[in-house]
């Protein structure tokens, strides 16, 4: 599920402290030295100017988002796209003989061989409680008798059975979101037709008179209506509606998810085999979808065209950016990140970004092969942490580097949490951003992060782990274009090793409390948020490990997934 800022609502709703966010906060404040800006950002152009004076040269990266769909014609991303060098464009053909057609910019797995796009998918614990259902409610059903894979589709299926059942008060605070939603629309209604516009910001609306009492009790409501909910002051109207609309039929459709299976969207625009992993050829080549605002924004954070003077900066400046679409509105389908994965690394990404995340995962051993095959082939995985104010260590969260069945973790997997800053919005750590100890291993920036939207030249905040991991990615595409020759367990190291890590000044509050002060060790396993400088700083030292095992000639259209 794409990680959105109204998980936070429901906590807003029923009285937990959220501070407004100051409105001039620098558009780029992410990237930004805290030292010499007093803002906590990750310390980028003092990472070029080592790079400069070091006189290094750099070699394009290719970097592949997984995503929800990317536009392609953003003014600040035409030039960073990647584009498949074996396709020739538009002619309807499999030019590089990889059965997929015309897959110019990357591939869409949510699409249909007709060229229809599936928008919304159903939570996977939904899918997962009535997949499993009457295997495990058989009157024959024994549990002794289940091998280790069936162990763990069983546990998975107790755990789905137990969470399904929303509490009297998950079904409340629906209510309230509901109503909330409903008075939004109401004001908004007004607005529109009391000022003559359709679009308009909490910021532009301050300044606006209307014209009618009935349009100033509207513009009252509306506005007061936002910072209740938390709503930065430069989000759309048009955009917090389709959100909230969104999140408020998610959920109500998980109440009526016990006795009722989830539809089958997949079945309708995809049509794919799914429970066949080898059927594998299947979606289209629109990688923008029907909703690009999620993908466009992370791609534009790792590697917006740099210095060109147009919007915003991205923090690697020699990438070209790979779009995969798998995540639709609702829970991403193992099947489409694990075929993704395997796309990106055959079509030669270093970097692979996952802004997502679920907590069920029931073909995890597909995500495993994949996962396991970037490891061959030196590709660094970078994933968001998730939203949920929830500590990952205990409370699971996928995709993740623990491999089924083993003791081992994948090795070239960084998680990573959302950082803030005080100046902007609470501590330093954002209060929606999921922790852990031994599962979270850096914090970046995720908080008001100014960035592409779709549309020719649009620009806007927003917020999350999904911002988060993007400014990893990008870093990690940095060091990857300045020092080639280093592994991807060598750049994860130089990540990690060079975080930057507060001093006593800063209060470490644990995310989801109102002012629990916990050490920042307890939230992540480097204690730190990633610092540019000096992670390429430290790079610079490091000597390249020779690869002597022999990699597999695997490959998406040959190999056999298990």
């Amino acid at each position: 599920m794409l990680q959105r800022k109204f998980a936070i609502i429901l906590f807003i709703l029923f009285g937990f402290y959220f501070s407004n966010a100051q409105s001039n906060v620098p558009k780029g404040w992410h990237l930004l030295d805290p030292a010499k800006d007093s803002f906590y950002g990750i310390n980028l152009n003092k990472a070029y100017q080592f790079l400069k004076e070091k006189n290094k040269k750099s070699k394009t990266v290719i970097v592949a988002v997984l995503d929800g769909g990317v536009d392609t014609a953003h003014e600040d991303l035409k030039e960073i796209l990647w584009r498949n060098p074996k396709e020739i464009v538009g002619n309807n053909k499999d030019d590089d003989d990889n059965g997929l057609v015309d897959d110019i910019y990357g591939w869409n797995f949510l699409g249909g061989k007709d060229g229809r796009n599936l928008k919304k998918g159903s939570d996977e614990k939904s899918r997962v409680y009535h997949h499993f259902k009457n295997k495990f409610t058989a009157t024959d059903f024994d549990s002794s008798k289940l091998n280790d894979t069936e162990q763990i589709q069983f546990s998975m299926w107790k755990r789905a059975a137990k969470e399904i059942n929303l509490s009297s008060e998950e079904q409340m605070e629906i209510v309230f979101l509901e109503m909330a939603t409903k008075a939004i629309k109401r004001h908004d209604k007004v607005l529109r037709e009391d000022l003559g516009i359709s679009e308009y910001t909490c910021q532009q609306l301050e300044t606006l008179e209307p014209k009618t009492k009935q349009g100033r009790e509207a513009k009252y409501g509306y506005l007061q209506s936002m910072k209740m909910l938390g709503i930065e002051s430069d989000e759309k109207n048009t955009n917090t509606i389709k959100e909230l609309d969104d999140y408020v039929d998610g959920k109500k459709e998980a109440i009526k998810a016990k006795d009722n299976p989830p539809t089958d969207y997949r079945a309708e625009f995809i049509k794919d085999d799914y429970n066949n992993i080898n059927d594998k050829f299947y979606g289209n080549n629109d990688v923008m979808g029907p909703d690009a605002m999620h993908g466009t924004h992370v791609t534009g954070i790792i590697a917006a065209k740099r210095n060109n003077g147009i919007g915003m900066d991205g923090v690697a400046d020699n990438v070209k950016v790979m779009m995969l679409r798998v995540v639709p509105d609702g829970d991403e389908y193992d099947k489409d990140i694990a075929l993704g994965i395997f796309y990106a690394v055959d079509n030669g990404a270093k970097v692979i970004n996952m802004s997502f995340g679920k907590s069920f995962s029931p073909e995890k051993r597909w995500i495993d092969s994949a996962v396991r095959y970037a490891e061959s082939k030196d590709v660094l995985i970078v994933h968001a942490a998730g939203n949920e104010s929830t500590d990952i260590d205990v409370k699971e969260n996928f995709p993740n580097p623990n491999y089924l069945l083993s003791t081992t973790k994948a090795s070239n997997f960084i998680t990573v949490g959302a950082s803030s800053d005080p100046k902007i919005k609470g501590g330093l750590i954002a209060d929606f951003s999921n922790y852990g100890k031994e599962t979270v291993d850096v914090f970046a920036p995720g908080v008001k992060i100014y960035s592409t939207l779709p549309g020719k030249h649009e620009y806007g905040n927003l917020q999350g782990t999904s911002m988060a991991a993007p400014v990893v990615a990008g870093l990690a595409a940095l060091i990857r274009s300045y020092f080639p020759d280093l592994s991807a367990q060598q750049v994860k190291q130089a990540i990690e090793k060079s975080v930057s890590i507060p001093d006593a000044s800063f209060k470490i509050i644990k995310p989801g409390t109102k002012n629990e002060i916990v050490p920042f060790t307890d939230l992540c396993r480097t204690g730190g948020i990633i610092d540019a400088y000096g992670a390429v700083e430290l790079a610079s030292t490091m000597k390249p490990i020779q690869q002597t095992e022999k990699l597999p000639k695997s490959s998406l259209k040959n190999s056999k997934i298990n």
